[in-house]
């Protein structure tokens, strides 16, 4: 019988206060309205953002909610006005929208992928038309999670969310292009443009470090360091590409100097920080080449923190800038990249180092996450 239309009910795992673990609910899914689409989640990947917030960490962290954004999901229906999905698609849920309106001066621009259309209702858990989607058992709304609330068997989506991706990919892979993996990536290859035979270092191992290290290898970037404080790491990183390895809790100067005075001469020409630590973040700017390095910041800080270097570092050439979703435009470029992946010419299995199954293996996920030794947790519905 077609669910198109009516309420569905399905189980979530609900993110009921910050750092408590997920609560397993059954919840009702309303219909798409004008403009958005419901999808059954397939798999979910677990991202440190989702942690982040849950940790409480995020200023716009909203209780109680629905986490997850890093999924593989298919199209159950679609709201009033849709056209570029239908039932059956299969699609990765974006939480950087694309809108591709030709009024978007985001959209048409090609410096940047940070379509402000849905921002503001994404940063207070709702929907575009200001409600949710989500009731719980006693038929009191839930919040959404960055435009996307994957951690549930069903969820909605607006339409610019949703990258239509080639139906042979498997969801619980391809998955990865939602979040992590693509900022590494695009960081490299696109915030950056890395050429050929540049040096970089990396800061934080995680699967969003281990993306830029793949990334710049296949850049052709001919010095890569990577650089962490857990020394169990190395071997991934190594596996991915880099050339040299560094754990700072072992040196006798700051990590900074270390790199550009005994691993290389000036620094490096491109630096990453894939940690969101502002003191990491400095470190790696001040690493970066005298004259024309650049250091991007990837990982993202905790509510307050601020960053800060002296303005010589600045003045001597250094370029500091960010990313976010590696300035892929989400519903042009990651079918694109799902292609690379069944092509072969983007390898990602290597990220996925935990599964489990069913919507309240969720937690088992996250206590994986915090174990240090996993890259990625697929939870598959």
């Amino acid at each position: 019988m077609s669910t198109a239309g009516k309420p569905i009910e399905c189980k979530a795992m609900v993110a009921r206060a910050a750092k408590q673990p997920l609560s397993l609910e059954t919840i009702t899914v309303d219909p798409p309205k004008a403009g958005e689409v419901r999808v059954k989640v397939i798999a979910n990947a677990l991202c440190h953002t989702d942690i982040y917030t849950l940790d409480g960490l995020d200023p716009e962290g909203l209780f109680p909610s629905i986490l997850g954004h890093e999924a593989g999901c298919i199209v159950e229906s679609v709201g009033e006005g849709v056209t570029s999905v239908k039932p059956g698609d299969h699609v990765i849920p974006c939480y950087t929208p694309q809108c591709c309106s030709a009024q978007c001066i985001f959209c048409q621009s090609p410096k940047t992928n940070l379509c402000p259309a849905i921002r503001a209702s994404q940063g207070k858990g709702l929907m575009p038309d200001g409600t949710t989607r989500f009731k719980d058992a006693d038929g009191k709304p839930i919040y959404h999670f960055m435009g996307c609330s994957t951690m549930s068997e069903y969820t909605v989506l607006a339409e610019i969310s949703c990258a239509k991706i080639d139906e042979s990919a498997p969801l619980d892979r391809a998955c990865l292009f939602g979040c992590g993996v693509s900022t590494g990536l695009g960081a490299v290859w696109n915030t950056c443009k890395v050429e050929v035979n540049s040096s970089v270092a990396v800061f934080g191992l995680g699967a969003v470090g281990l993306a830029v290290i793949q990334g710049a290898k296949m850049a052709g970037a001919s010095k890569i360091i990577a650089v962490d404080i857990n020394p169990k790491k190395f071997e991934a990183a190594k596996k991915m590409g880099a050339t040299d390895t560094v754990d700072s809790t072992k040196l006798d100067k700051p990590v900074q100097q270390h790199i550009a005075g005994e691993l290389t001469q000036w620094g490096v020409d491109y630096s990453f920080d894939c940690t969101g630590n502002v003191q990491v973040m400095r470190a790696a700017l001040e690493c970066a080449h005298r004259g024309w390095g650049e250091s991007c910041v990837i990982g993202v800080a905790a509510s307050g923190h601020e960053i800060s270097t002296r303005p010589f570092q600045l003045v001597t050439g250094r370029v500091w800038k960010g990313t976010a979703f590696g300035g892929f435009k989400s519903r042009r470029d990651v079918p694109l990249l799902v292609n690379r992946y069944m092509s072969g010419q983007l390898p990602i299995d290597h990220y996925v180092t935990h599964e489990f199954d069913g919507v309240q293996g969720t937690n088992d996920a996250i206590d994986a996450l915090h174990s240090g030794d996993c890259l990625r947790a697929v939870v598959k519905y």
